[in-house]
């Protein structure tokens, strides 16, 4: 941050220094909302939010060093008072970036990638500057400011993320730092429910370009058609990137080893190279072309972008971050978020990485879908269900849809394979109830034996390898008495070279604690785990506590 004193703090919020604020006392940064995080200098920003009132804390941020609070009202400490502290903090961010002339900014928005794309093209731009990226997602009303912020007078080049909640974020957002260079990457389907449909997604994602001036570039998907529609949305340079041959930053002769980590080669107007990636999932190949297509626009060498690109790893939490534990087992955690897209790029690159392996997931119903929910919700169940897994767990509320998709799509494999010996027939859903067991007591199976469904009060499935799975009490609520719960066919085989297709168990359970305490009796060494769910469920638990409590 630039210092300044705080009279023109005070000025440019428009506020009033109270409790014998110094206005020659001087803040060099940061600029902070958690009181945790004030340092010698800082300036700390209370905000009221539905549990924790930032006022309650101001004392405490000046005693760890916080020049002043900016706040609503008074406090005991030195403060510039303002009508709204989110809105000072826009204004106070507006008016720093405005200050450094030689800052490049650039924006990068989409319905998913946004995240992964500002990490890589924050490494390609760190080769020819000094460069400030978010850390992880501060991407809305506060922490787009706050990234904003951490520029100083070194500061070459900004990459913000910019999300959108609702029509006019986006532009909110561009106005506090206004773009040289936009990056969208999709339109999909993560909060259609608060925007209402793909084409209200691609006016609320379009408002980046808009916001380019004349001389700046708008870099677009050519894969993506709303993307590609934007084009007409702005008076900017177009680049466009992607996989067809309208696109001038392209990947071609895309592979994808048994990690599911792609390689390509990457061609652009001035030449090629060869990225080997070390991000895992084919979907990862559309992100480092944007990055790529930005960093090109920057005057990066090919052969930079290329070997930057290949020697990336993840940076930001929680996505699609994989761990061999010390038994073998493969743990993937993409719990920060989830929506209909992400979940589909997801199970297509754990169907790679887990090949010849038995595969278990943990999800949870996705949120923020509106009408649509429980239909998209269900095509998820069916997703999963039909991906050859031994296990699925659906942990947390709503998740009825998800658990009635995965139902019919476990359903449907059976009819179309061979039966299993001395399997039962699929019951029908009972009138007003689960289709089969959802959040009763069950016992994991015993060490050394695959998970697979077990009858209750009916003929038992036979086991595929070890012992058998252990019944629920009968009379167990959600456990419908008599009815067998449905094998699934189609799996990976077992252990011991069985040639009967694997079991597989669909369960429900209330949250990532209990989901990680039923994998735990399930799992043997060569398995593999994806964990995957909207954010608000905190499923990166469940990994946590699969890799032994470490800290992830």
């Amino acid at each position: 941050m630039i210092p300044l004193p705080l009279a023109r703090i005070a000025e440019i919020t428009s506020g009033a220094l109270s409790g014998m604020a110094d206005p020659r006392a001087v803040v060099r940064g940061p600029v902070v909302i958690d009181s945790r995080g004030v340092e010698p200098g800082s300036l700390f920003v209370a905000l009221k939010g539905a549990r924790v009132d930032g006022h309650d804390f101001a004392a405490q941020a000046i005693r760890a060093g916080a020049v002043a609070v900016l706040a609503t009202r008074p406090v005991e400490a030195p403060t510039v008072i303002v009508p709204d502290a989110a809105a000072a903090l826009a204004d106070l961010a507006r008016a720093h970036v405005a200050a450094l002339p030689q800052v490049t900014v650039i924006g990068v928005t989409g319905s998913a990638g946004k995240t992964s794309t500002k990490d890589l093209l924050a490494r390609l731009t760190a080769r020819i500057g000094p460069t400030i990226a978010p850390v992880g997602s501060f991407n809305n009303e506060l922490g787009h400011p706050l990234t904003v912020l951490r520029a100083d007078a070194d500061t070459r080049y900004l990459v913000l993320e910019l999300s959108a909640r609702n029509i006019g974020h986006i532009q909110d957002l561009a106005r506090i730092a206004p773009p040289q260079i936009g990056v969208v990457l999709n339109v999909g389907t993560a909060h259609i429910g608060v925007f209402g449909g793909k084409e209200a997604i691609a006016k609320a994602k379009g408002e980046l370009v808009e916001a380019l001036p004349r001389t700046g570039v708008a870099v677009l998907n050519a894969d993506d058609p709303l993307v590609l529609e934007m084009a007409s949305r702005t008076d900017a340079r177009v680049t466009l990137f992607g996989r067809s041959e309208a696109a001038a930053i392209r990947a071609e002769d895309v592979t994808v080893d048994e990690r599911g980590r792609a390689s390509f080669t990457l061609r652009t107007p001035s030449g090629s190279g060869q990225v080997r990636l070390k991000l895992y999932g084919a979907h990862a190949v559309e992100n480092a072309l944007a990055a790529a297509a930005a960093g090109y626009e920057l005057g990066l060498p090919v052969a930079t972008i290329a070997a930057e690109l290949s020697e990336a790893t993840p940076v930001s939490r929680w996505r699609m971050e994989v761990t061999d534990r010390p038994d073998g087992v493969t743990v993937v955690n993409d719990a920060y978020n989830a929506n209909p897209d992400s979940m589909r790029a997801a199970f297509e690159a754990f169907g790679v990485l887990g090949k010849g392996r038995r595969r278990f997931a943990v999800i949870a119903a996705l949120r923020e879908l509106g009408e649509e929910s429980a239909a998209l919700n269900e095509e998820l169940g069916r997703l999963a269900g039909g991906s050859g897994l031994a296990g699925l767990i659906v942990a947390g509320p709503d998740a009825q849809p998800v658990l009635q998709g995965a139902y019919a799509a476990v359903q449907e494999a059976s009819a179309a394979g061979p039966p299993l010996a001395g399997a039962p027939p699929f019951p029908p859903p009972a009138p007003g109830g689960p289709p089969f067991p959802v959040g009763g007591p069950q016992a994991p199976p015993p060490v050394g034996a695959p998970a697979f469904p077990q009858t209750v009060g009916g003929p038992q499935v036979p086991p595929n390898v070890g012992g058998p799975h252990v019944p629920p009490p009968v009379g167990a609520p959600g456990f419908p008495q008599g009815a067998p719960v449905p094998p699934v066919v189609g799996g990976p085989p077992g252990a011991g070279g069985s040639a009967q297709p694997q079991q597989t168990l669909i369960l429900h359970v209330p949250d990532a604690a209990a989901a990680a305490a039923e994998l735990a009796g399930w799992l043997r060494p060569g398995d593999a785990v994806l964990v995957k769910g909207p954010r608000a469920m905190g499923l990166e638990r469940t990994a946590e506590l699969l890799l032994g409590g470490a800290r992830q």
